[in-house]
């Protein structure tokens, strides 16, 4: 028995994206800065949408003793903000690896800011980061 890798999941996860959004008429790879404007600000009010939904599955209003925790529809709504996340990424030229590369630059980052405690705002640790 020979082991294979494993599948890189959050690749598969970009690709199967590519996938929905090529056949629903967007095509990030072919865009231009026009388009892609267009598109970052589609998928930021996508996100937004999504948050919101996210919050109105936890009783979050004080005032209304009807509210119940909706678990499931929280994990899909959780699922549907990676679906536009993704797309968000593919639309300014990210890839799963690029993503990776950056997430770990800006969780190094992080970490060094709770370490020398994070008293004030100050974005210049985030001027050498890249892809």
């Amino acid at each position: 028995m020979t082991d294979s890798p494993e599948p890189d999941m959050l690749q598969a996860m970009f690709d199967m994206q590519m996938k929905l959004n090529q056949r629903i008429g967007v095509d990030p790879p072919s865009m231009d800065q026009d388009e892609q404007i267009k598109w970052v600000l589609n998928y930021c009010r996508a996100t937004s949408q999504e948050l919101a939904e996210l919050t109105d599955s936890v009783p979050w209003k004080w005032w209304a003793k009807y509210q119940e925790f909706d678990l499931q529809n929280a994990r899909v709504e959780v699922v549907d903000l990676f679906h536009f996340i993704i797309s968000l990424g593919q639309v300014l030229g990210m890839d799963a690896a690029d993503i990776h590369n950056l997430y770990m630059q800006k969780n190094k980052v992080n970490f060094e800011r709770q370490d020398s405690g994070y008293s004030e705002k100050d974005e210049s640790d985030n001027q050498n980061l890249g892809i």
